[in-house]
């Protein structure tokens, strides 16, 4: 038995989730609205105030995707209640990022500085030049938008310069040594 899937998902009160016969399923909440198609094969069920993942069979595809299922439908009602952000930091000389309005501008070492604006859904704030935050309620796209401009100027391993997580560790490597 999936040790994720077989646990029970609580619903606070401001959440109402729906979910259709095709496993459609529909979070509302505080801080937005989330829907997501699941598979089809999984059993949704609604008992109260809690969700119950099931599964049909024991076959292999099934246990894949019992746990998931759960997952997504955990992530939906915490980002509709909590919402999530990813915080990002800048290391080098000269490297900054400041908010211009509804865009964010960094200064990466590039010839040009980079605008960013933030897509529907998220939200981007620079609190400090050297640290950017990415808001929204969608797990995945929350992610893939920190990937996003992390990817602008990956850490490097010797002098730890670029974009980074806050609090990843940057594996660093000795230099060249002269003769």
């Amino acid at each position: 038995m999936s040790r994720i899937g077989k646990k029970t998902i609580q619903l606070p009160q401001d959440v109402n989730v729906t979910i259709d016969s095709n496993n459609f399923v529909t979070v509302k909440g505080p801080l937005g609205t989330l829907s997501e198609q699941l598979s089809k094969e999984m059993i949704i069920t609604q008992e109260e105030n809690e969700l119950v993942v099931k599964r049909p069979s024991e076959i292999k595809k099934h246990k894949s995707l019992h746990g998931l299922t759960r997952s997504l439908i955990a992530n939906m009602v915490h980002g509709v209640t909590k919402g999530y952000e990813k915080k990002l930091e800048i290391v080098g000389v000269g490297y900054r990022a400041v908010k211009q309005g509804e865009q964010i501008v960094l200064s990466l070492g590039y010839s040009h500085p980079i605008e960013l604006t933030a897509p529907e859904g998220i939200t981007i704030e620079a609190p400090t030049q050297t640290e950017v935050v990415v808001k929204g309620i969608d797990k995945q796209r929350v992610g893939n938008y920190a990937a996003k401009i992390r990817a602008y100027r990956k850490p490097e391993p010797y002098k730890g310069k670029g974009v980074r997580y806050a609090g990843e560790y940057i594996r660093r490597k000795e230099g060249k040594t002269g003769k």
